[in-house]
């Protein structure tokens, strides 16, 4: 990468992949910051939540400019595939180059949002870009639950403009964003001796693509969880499914790209159960086969487990997960093509003291949408005894078209490349909608470079559209 241009931000980005930053684990990115901001002789100061801000006078002749906020966030979604060896908390992530893009070895990479913040330490860093005074601002643990944009005071800024680098989009300038909520359901069990002439088995589903559960949710992936059970609950009418754990899907802002489960079937529909997942496994191929290119489905034996979960929850939580809706509930009629309302069926997961986890998240642009499908999640949770409960949330970003660094960050793309941006709403959390909760006069908008696969370890960023964007950024700046 350092052989890359623009060559500060590629080195910056470099050095940010080299430091661990797993959400509310950024003290290791926070010291690399305060280091750099004392070592340019920048005023920088950090909030209680761990929330840095750098800043930079005017550059000459922009004194009387408005002052403009950069915005990134420091933490990453850190995902891997099974059979990649890495600990986030203290391994660098291994990066090279393919056909134009930056990638990470069977890791998440980390561009979003490393790229905006190395995009922002180099707009810092220079001595000869043009800008107003700027203000910029690194947030932590966007991912998990942006605590940071919550935490953030009131007074911890003074710019009137901000704009945010935590796009992934070409040649698009975002202006509303979806909020979002969690929805939690914890279901007890009783553990009970697995009967006499039973046939053990495992069943898993991998290689899907996960991505992102606001931006990908419209893109026709699968959801491990629900391709899994689909089978487990299809056999279950069949013959007597007795379960020993289900475990699938890890964040909740990610699709569910693996899944497996154990249990056993009566030792007389051995053979069923395979024909029935062979036929299956042809079902999954016609209908996911073109995007999901990579999906496999196994089937093993395996030795009887010593107990199962009691069989009015294993067929409860078939049932439930069945039935928990996944995927776009509504489309926006304000914005053709943007999804409007989605839910995320994220994870399942065995817990100790006899308790299975189920994490799903909710999205829209809409506020009452967005607790009506919660509502709508929790009720079919309950339906299987589950105890449920909800996060605190967090507000959209509703789009204002008449916006003046709108206006700015179309001509500068006009002057750059003689054609408008698209303008556009995100169906994904971005911090924007709580910094304007906290400043309502912030006039806002977002930007950044082509990514791909975010959130899931086919996350790719584009070298040319790194390079367009920063040019952009830079133009915005002269323009404001």
């Amino acid at each position: 990468m350092k052989a890359l241009e623009p060559a500060a931000v590629w080195q910056f980005f470099h050095d940010i992949t080299q430091i661990p930053r797993p959400s509310k684990k950024e003290e290791r990115i926070i010291a690399y910051l305060k280091s750099f901001g004392e070592n340019h002789n920048l005023l920088t100061k950090t909030d209680a939540a761990g929330n840095v801000l750098i800043c930079k006078p005017a550059t000459k002749g922009k004194e009387s400019s408005k002052t403009v906020i950069l915005q990134s966030h420091l933490d990453m979604v850190c995902e891997k595939n099974n059979d990649t060896v890495h600990n986030f908390d203290t391994d660098p992530i291994q990066t090279y180059i393919e056909d134009g893009w930056v990638k990470a070895r069977g890791t998440t990479l980390g561009a979003d949002n490393g790229i905006g913040v190395s995009m922002m330490l180099a707009v810092l860093a220079s001595q000869k870009l043009e800008h107003p005074a700027l203000e910029c601002l690194f947030t932590v643990d966007e991912e998990t639950g942006l605590t940071g944009a919550f935490a953030l005071g009131k007074d911890f800024l003074s710019g009137e403009i901000l704009i945010n680098l935590d796009s992934e989009d070409d040649g698009e300038v975002f202006v509303g964003c979806a909020g979002g909520i969690d929805t939690v359901a914890v279901i007890e069990y009783k553990s009970e001796p697995t009967p006499n002439n039973y046939f053990g088995f495992s069943v898993s589903v991998k290689g899907l693509k996960g991505g992102h559960s606001g931006d990908d949710i419209n893109k026709g992936l699968g959801n491990a969880n629900k391709i899994l059970n689909r089978f487990l609950w299809t056999v279950n009418k069949k013959m007597d499914v007795r379960l020993q754990s289900f475990n699938g899907g890890n964040l909740r802002n990610a699709i569910a790209r693996e899944a497996v489960a154990v249990g056993c079937v009566p030792y007389s529909e051995k053979e069923t159960i395979r024909v029935l997942f062979n036929i299956f496994v042809s079902e999954m191929e016609t209908e996911l086969g073109s995007i999901e290119t990579e999906m496999r489905l196994e089937l093993e034996s395996e030795d009887l487990p010593e107990t199962v979960i009691d069989k009015n929850t294993s067929d409860a939580l078939l049932n439930v997960l069945y039935a928990c809706p996944h995927g776009v509930i509504a489309m926006s009629a304000e914005m053709p093509g943007l999804v409007e309302t989605s839910t995320n069926l994220a994870s399942v997961k065995m817990k100790e003291g006899s308790k299975i986890e189920i994490t799903t998240s909710q999205r829209s642009s809409v506020e009452t949408s967005k607790y009506d499908i919660a509502n709508q999640v929790e009720s079919v949770l309950a339906l299987a005894g589950a105890v449920v409960s909800h996060g605190d949330g967090y507000p959209g970003w509703k789009p204002n078209l008449q916006s003046d660094i709108l206006k700015v960050a179309i001509e500068s793309y006009k002057k750059l490349h003689n054609e408008e941006p698209k303008i556009r709403a995100i169906h994904a959390g971005l911090e924007c909608g709580l910094f304007l909760e906290k400043y309502p006069n912030l006039d806002m908008v977002s930007i950044g470079p082509q990514m791909f696969g975010v959130h899931s370890p086919d996350e790719r960023l584009s070298i040319a559209s790194t390079q367009k964007c920063w040019k952009w950024l830079v133009n915005i700046l002269e323009r404001v």
